[in-house]
C-alpha cells in the first residue's frame, strides 16, 4: 500500500485525472457528466477507472442523491502535497538568497576591466 502523499502524486501524474480535477473545481458533476469530454477518446469504463483512482487518492468523494451520484473535489490531499513543497521552497528560496550574497560579494571584489570603446 502507498502512502497517501505518493497516492496523490500518482494520481495527479495523469492528464486526464487532472482534467477531471480541475472540472470539479466548479462544481460536482455526475460520472457521465465527467466523461463526456473524454468519450472520443476512451470508453465510460476507462473514465471511470479514472475516477477509482482519484477516489483512492482521496481526490474525489461521492455522494448519493436517489438515483443520482455526484463526485465532488476533495481538497484536503492538495493542502498535503502544498505543505510538502513548501518546505522545498522555503529551502530553495534560501538557497537562492545565499547565492545572491555570494554574487554580490564577487562583483563588488572584482577587478575592473578596461572599457572597449578605449585605447589602453
Amino acid at each position: 500500500m502507498q502512502d497517501p502523499l505518493s497516492q496523490t502524486f500518482s494520481a495527479l501524474a495523469d492528464p486526464t485525472r487532472r482534467a477531471i480535477l480541475a472540472r470539479l473545481r466548479e462544481g460536482e458533476a455526475s460520472v457521465t457528466e465527467l466523461a463526456e469530454p473524454f468519450l472520443s477518446q476512451m470508453t465510460l469504463p476507462g473514465v471511470t477507472k479514472h475516477l477509482k483512482v482519484l477516489e483512492k487518492a482521496g481526490l474525489v468523494t461521492k455522494g448519493r442523491d436517489a438515483q443520482w451520484r455526484p463526485c465532488r473535489l476533495n481538497p484536503e490531499p492538495l493542502k498535503d502535497i502544498n505543505e510538502w513543497m513548501e518546505a522545498y521552497r522555503a529551502h530553495m528560496e534560501d538557497s537562492l538568497d545565499r547565492l545572491g550574497e555570494y554574487l554580490k560579494t564577487v562583483t563588488q571584489n572584482a577587478p575592473t576591466t578596461p572599457s572597449e570603446n578605449h585605447e589602453p
